[in-house]
């Protein structure tokens, strides 16, 4: 109790560190979910099933003030207005029973962060539980008063006119009182994704370290990284059986080339789950593991291809649910990099090698597409960037991450590849068995024996041949189009685009990340 009068919270009626056992039970309990067959818990978000960006904001203030990358993604709050609404949240949580749980972030222990979850629901601190490093009990004698404090009442609706939100739900960051507030909406991933945003301006102003959105792996031929956004396969491609994950969502690059997971769990997509495209995931939707959103047929069996509640559909799990992991979470000697992204356009190739540069421009823009599907009132593909593949959660200028990415880049010699998990030029969906083949071959080492040609547009380098692939015709994009002056506009098309959403960005003052943008003219032959 004394680590939450800290912050004020004063409730006598705290449940402390209960067992995910324990917190499923209540769950039940108070009917907000039921067990699955599996042994999974299953719960409904309600209202909001995914975060909500234009009601995330940050406290300006003197530590905020002249760091942060204030616009549409990064929305100021003004600090007195936050400390009323929090005084009124803590008010109401007062009279409520709430459950309260110590955490870490961060797998290295040099940076290691601790955080207090204090929670509405008993599904919400199991969430906790799952998603990030859980302490021993001795480290939890020796945990002493939080970094950060993780404060969610889903029940709790905001008046804007007289809190200064935008609606009645609300995700707030306040850096000088080290708390995440959340109110309005039940939707785990805020809890998660607030203290990654934290950890996004903390760890670069403090520590020198990258954050990154991706995930990572370790083989024999060191640490390989995955950035990508939504459905680009970025959880998918990192889960090979023959590589140990270090984690699928969230890490840091520290100056000595140490690669942390910030957490210690997994929070997978599993609209149209099966065991034989994922079977990790799909083998870990056993007891402790949170299924939410998720519909479940008249027989009380998961239809995974449903998605009439939300094509967002969830599962958490602590990391361990999956045998093949490094342990602890931490990766050396990062060796290759990954940008995947969905072009739905069929201009890129399925796997290509950028120079330090062109890393830092492509990082930057954070492009991909969406599709139809993705999201209400998409019907035909459209083009979307991205930041640092991770916009929702940088609160820095996306400048500041790229020139750290390509620096790091040249000192730890590592390589970098632009892969292409989206359309070819016939509209076909990239095999993921070759996309497989592709990233295994150049973990291997077997893309640093072959020729290569440059991309005329994009002046990537494209391997002209993979032994592991079924066709290598098809590693030249243009040979998938019925014409090569059919791809070459396209490839202008979508040039335009990454020049278009690079005018963000006029004031970049290093002229070498700009060495890494597409052709604006090229001939055709």
């Amino acid at each position: 109790m004394k680590s939450l009068e800290k912050f004020g919270l004063n409730n006598g009626n705290v449940k402390w560190q209960l067992p995910p056992e324990e917190l499923e039970k209540d769950t039940v309990r108070y009917e907000q979910g039921f067990v699955a067959g599996s042994g999974a818990l299953a719960i409904n978000t309600g209202e909001f099933t995914g975060r909500s960006p234009q009601d995330r904001f940050i406290v300006r203030d003197e530590i905020t003030q002249d760091r942060v990358w204030w616009g549409k993604v990064n929305i100021p709050f003004d600090s007195d207005k936050f400390d009323a609404l929090y005084d009124r949240v803590v008010a109401y949580a007062s009279e409520i029973p709430l459950y309260a749980r110590a955490a870490y972030a961060i797998a290295d222990k040099r940076y290691q962060v601790k955080i207090m979850a204090v929670t509405e629901y008993p599904w919400s601190n199991m969430f906790v539980y799952n998603m990030f490093l859980r302490p021993s009990i001795q480290e939890l004698a020796e945990f002493g008063d939080p970094d950060w404090l993780i404060l969610c009442i889903p029940s709790f609706k905001a008046d804007p006119e007289v809190d200064g939100t935008r609606q009645h739900n609300f995700s707030i960051l306040n850096f000088k009182r080290k708390i995440a507030l959340i109110g309005g909406t039940a939707y785990t991933g805020e809890m998660k994704k607030g203290i990654f945003s934290a950890l996004n301006f903390t760890l670069p102003v403090e520590h020198n370290i990258l954050p990154m959105h991706c995930s990572a792996n370790a083989g024999e031929e060191g640490t390989a990284i995955f950035f990508g956004l939504s459905g680009t396969g970025k959880t998918t491609l990192s889960a090979d059986p023959n590589r140990k994950l270090i984690g699928d969502d969230e890490h840091g690059w520290t100056p000595d080339n140490t690669i942390f997971n910030i957490e210690g769990g997994c929070y997978a997509k599993v609209i149209d789950l099966s065991a034989e495209k994922e079977p990790d995931i799909y083998g870990a939707i056993k007891r402790g593991a949170i299924l939410e959103n998720v519909f479940f047929d008249e027989k009380g069996e998961p239809d995974y291809t449903n998605d009439s509640i939300t094509p967002n559909t969830r599962v958490s799990y602590p990391l361990d649910f999956i045998h093949n992991i490094q342990v602890p979470s931490i990766g050396n000697n990062p060796k290759n990099i990954f940008f995947l992204t969905f072009d739905a356009f069929g201009v890129l190739p399925p796997i290509s090698k950028l120079t330090p540069e062109q890393a830092a421009y492509h990082f930057i823009s954070g492009y991909t597409s969406k599709v139809a599907g993705t999201e209400v009132g998409v019907i035909e593909p459209q083009t979307t960037f991205s930041v640092c593949f991770g916009a929702a959660f940088m609160p820095l200028h996306p400048t500041e991450y790229g020139k750290m990415l390509s620096e790091k880049i040249k000192g730890a010699q590592a390589k970098v590849w632009l892969v292409n998990t989206g359309f070819n030029g016939k509209k076909e969906r990239m095999g993921l068995k070759d996309t497989r083949a592709l990233i295994s071959a150049a973990l291997a080492g077997e893309l640093d024996k072959v020729a290569y040609q440059e991309s005329p547009i994009f002046k990537v380098q494209i391997p002209t041949s993979c032994r592991r692939i079924s066709d290598e015709s098809l590693l030249l994009p243009e040979n998938s189009w019925n014409s090569y002056e059919a791809y070459i506009k396209q490839a202008k098309d979508l040039a335009a685009a990454f020049h278009k959403n690079f005018e963000r960005f006029n004031e970049i003052q290093d002229v070498s990340i700009l060495e890494g943008e597409p052709r604006r003219e090229v001939e055709v032959i």
